[in-house]
């Protein structure tokens, strides 16, 4: 039976290479609360984010400096776009997405091919209910943008972009869904019958390519183990 794990609990009597973990050489403990499943499997209910390059994140402009900007992710650290990265210039307060083109030791994080992301808004959710907020091959944030007829945007760091056209609450609610039962099986086949309900007509699920995810292999340690930083408290969704 899947049982709940704390920061500090063993999840296997050997090393093992998991995300939000690590290991002291003979067993490996959870970094996070999470589920761990009866095949061994570790589920994040909560954690902050781990920023890996290539991520494409989504975060605002908090600062407007000679050399670039600082774009602020809901993180610890926040990004910088150097001006030599970019052709656009930007302004405070502006909403973009980008890619993670480096992070070093010490948690600076480096960005470039950013975009404005206009007419629309930010709300977010807990880093690690990302994954399952796009699905498989984005076939739940397809399904979301369908029934929706928003453009939404989902960043690695639990920033959402949804535009304002399309029907933002339906969006809204099918979001805080996910993010309440994304550690639940069968979320797909529920979250496409609430939105044929919803929206009155037929939602599948329809995996799509080249949206906005990338490959991601679990965060590392730098001295052993999985999961990079000490767990912090999470907050509840923001507005920007």
């Amino acid at each position: 039976m899947a049982r709940i794990v704390v920061p500090g609990e063993a999840v296997s009597e050997k090393p093992a290479k998991m995300a939000y973990t690590y290991s002291d050489g003979k067993k490996t403990y959870a970094t996070i609360i999470s589920m761990l499943t009866d095949e061994n499997k570790l589920i994040p209910l909560q954690g902050p984010y781990e920023p890996l390059k290539d991520d494409i994140i989504v975060g605002y402009v908090n600062d407007v400096r000679f050399a670039g900007y600082s774009i602020a992710l809901g993180a610890p650290n926040s990004a910088f776009l150097a001006s030599r990265n970019t052709r656009s210039t930007f302004e405070l307060g502006n909403i973009v997405m980008a890619r993670i083109e480096s992070v070093d030791e010490v948690g600076t994080i480096d960005i470039s091919e950013a975009k404005v992301l206009e007419n629309g808004r930010i709300e977010r959710i807990s880093p690690v209910k990302v994954p399952r907020l796009i699905g498989k091959k984005n076939s739940m944030i397809s399904m979301i943008a369908d029934a929706s007829q928003c453009k939404i945007v989902v960043g690695r760091n639990g920033f959402i972009f949804i535009t304002n056209d399309g029907d933002g609450a339906l969006a809204n609610e099918a979001i805080d869904i996910v993010e309440a039962q994304a550690h639940t099986p069968g979320l797909t086949d529920r979250m496409a019958d609430f939105l044929s309900k919803k929206c009155g007509r037929e939602i599948k699920p329809r995996p799509q390519e080249n949206m906005m995810e990338m490959p991601r292999s679990p965060p590392q340690r730098r001295e052993g183990g999985y999961g990079s930083r000490p767990p912090r408290r999470e907050h509840g969704r923001r507005k920007y």
